[in-house]
């Protein structure tokens, strides 16, 4: 069967039918054709040349026995591409095979329409994707525009680097440093040594500083000094905000403006609104009006002059001769006729309230002291030291000179009682209200007003040895004291009295029935304040309910019916 078929074929061929015999073919090969599935196969995209494009030059010449026998010389309108940037200058050697060229004259780099770069001269190497521009270089990206004379630009990483000085520019801030370093992609950038970061109210200096362009954000490291118009701040760790002038610093930083000085481990500072937010061993110091505030918290306002302090809070009065500290748990201080000649401050502490000063000594559970008049106001079981003498009542005022005690006011339960020797003598006065008088801090003049009790041990002349004791009841009495505060004479209009030698005189009649001697918690030193031990259980006074007047109601009167 194959031998015929083959014959067949060669006869066919032969008798002149080799042309039809040819379509037949053709015809059965596109039917197996059409008859196969179709396979499709991806298009592939179109790379992008890594080789770096030669686009345009007016002239180009080899010259083999130059110095540049590789290079390709270009002149005259010099165009390159590569990676989707182009490159113009007006002369450039071309290593093809090494697929950079180094560039001359009028040179200009632009990567889409972003970022442009502007130089005298550059090289560009094609692999590594670096450009080394030098000389009046000018890179502008969005609205940020770096200066330099030497600057390499790194495109993997999209980075520019300078080393030999350079200033960005971002709107109304200047930044200028010896070396940096700007990050297209993220636009942050970092500056190093003798930078100096200059805004329209703000002048910076520092050696190493990181800036956000996008949020307008400043980061210095190490010693730095933050100068604007009203205030000049140290630190050495500091965020701030060049719009919005807010700055976070770190690192036990301080702010002075004019006479004034914050200092604290953390500050948050608003120059816009004056407010200030400290933590960690915070110290507010007013030098002009000489007082200062202190905590571990602190807070102070200085356009409005509202400070308050926490967690170790302390204030410090040194206008006098003798400096004065007061604690509490919470300190507040209030400013009026801020920055005027009658400016004076007020200072508001609540529980557990400590007071020190040479002469004076203090401890109640609130307390108001005004500068104006150096007035203490303690308020609930105060008690006062002034040398041997303890003041203690339901309300005290205290009005001071320079440094010693001028006027004592006692309310409520007003007890004063004096060490008079080395034994357990005290004089003792008692009454509703108290009012003492004193000079160069010694008293000479005493008011007791209602329900008065009194013990007082008069003094030798010669050896200044007690004589007797008097025991007095009245219902007012006026007591006049020589130096040394010895008594000269006693007023008063009615009095029920006795008087006991000091060898016959009854243990019981030693101490008046009120009698309390709290000297176990009086502060010794200016860092006792801080060391809070109150009176013990059953010695606090028993406050009496304020007497209310009654409400008067009008009755009314009906009307009787006629």
């Amino acid at each position: 069967m194959g031998k015929m078929t083959h014959q067949m074929i060669i006869s066919f061929l032969k008798s002149g039918h080799r042309f039809t015999f040819i379509m037949t073919l053709c015809l059965f090969g596109l039917c197996m054709v059409q008859s196969l599935p179709a396979q499709r196969h991806p298009k592939k995209k179109a790379k992008k040349s890594n080789r770096v494009e030669l686009l345009h030059a007016d002239e180009l010449r080899y010259d083999m026995y130059g110095p540049n026998p590789e290079a390709q010389i270009l002149k005259g309108k010099v165009s390159f591409r590569h990676q989707g940037a182009r490159l113009t200058c007006d002369s450039a050697y071309f290593y093809e095979a090494d697929n950079s060229m180094k560039a001359f004259g009028h040179v200009r780099f632009v990567q889409g329409d972003t970022l442009s770069l502007t130089a005298e001269r550059a090289d560009y190497d094609g692999q590594e994707q670096m450009m080394r521009a030098r000389k009046n270089v000018v890179l502008k990206h969005r609205r940020q525009t770096l200066l330099t004379d030497s600057l390499d630009y790194d495109r993997l990483y999209q980075t520019a680097y300078f080393y030999e000085g350079g200033t960005l520019i971002d709107g109304k801030d200047r930044l200028v440093a010896d070396w940096g370093e700007y990050n297209t992609e993220t636009r942050q950038a970092v500056f190093y040594y003798h930078v100096k970061l200059r805004s329209e109210n703000r002048l910076v200096t520092t050696d190493t500083l990181h800036y956000d362009t996008q949020k307008s954000i400043a980061h210095v490291l190490g010693p730095s000094k933050i100068t604007t118009k009203s205030s000049v701040t140290e630190t050495k760790d500091a965020i701030f905000h060049t719009k919005t002038d807010k700055a976070q610093l770190y690192g036990r930083s301080t702010i002075v403006d004019g006479d004034k000085t914050i200092t604290g481990d953390t500050l948050y500072y608003d120059s816009k609104s004056g407010q200030s937010n400290g933590y960690g061993d915070v110290i507010f110091v007013d030098r002009k009006n000489k007082n200062s505030l202190r905590g571990n918290y602190l807070e102070y306002n200085e356009k409005t002059g509202y400070g308050y302090a926490t967690n170790k809070a302390l204030v410090t009065d040194f206008s006098r001769k003798d400096t004065l500290y007061l604690h509490g748990d919470t300190l507040k201080l209030f400013s009026f006729h801020l920055d005027t000649d009658s400016m004076y401050r007020q200072v508001h502490a609540y529980h557990k309230v400590s007071v020190y000063r040479n002469d004076l000594q203090a401890v109640c559970d609130s307390l108001v002291f005004s500068t104006r008049d150096s007035c203490l106001n303690m308020y609930q079981d105060p008690i006062v030291w002034n040398n041997n003498r303890q003041l203690l009542g339901e309300y005290i005022q205290l009005f001071m000179n320079d440094s010693t005690v001028r006027e004592a006011h006692v309310f409520g339960q007003a007890l004063s009682v004096e060490k008079a020797d080395a034994e357990e003598h005290y004089n003792q006065l008692f009454a509703k209200e108290m009012h003492a008088y004193f000079t160069d801090g010694q008293i000479r003049r005493a008011l007791a007003i209602s329900n008065v009790m009194s013990i007082f041990y008069p003094m030798d002349d010669k050896d200044s040895s007690l004589v007797m004791m008097n025991y007095l009841e009245t219902d007012t009495m006026k007591m006049y004291f020589a130096g040394q505060r010895q008594l000269e004479r006693i007023w008063t209009p009615k009095a029920v009295g006795t008087t006991y030698p000091m060898s016959q005189i009854p243990p019981a009649k030693l101490k008046l029935p009120v009698f309390a001697w709290h000297d176990d918690i009086r502060p010794k030193t200016k860092d006792d304040v801080f060391v809070w031990k109150g009176k013990s259980q059953g010695t606090e006074l028993k406050y009496r309910p304020r007497v209310e007047a009654p409400l008067q109601k009008l009755r009314q009167v009906k009307e009787e019916k006629p």
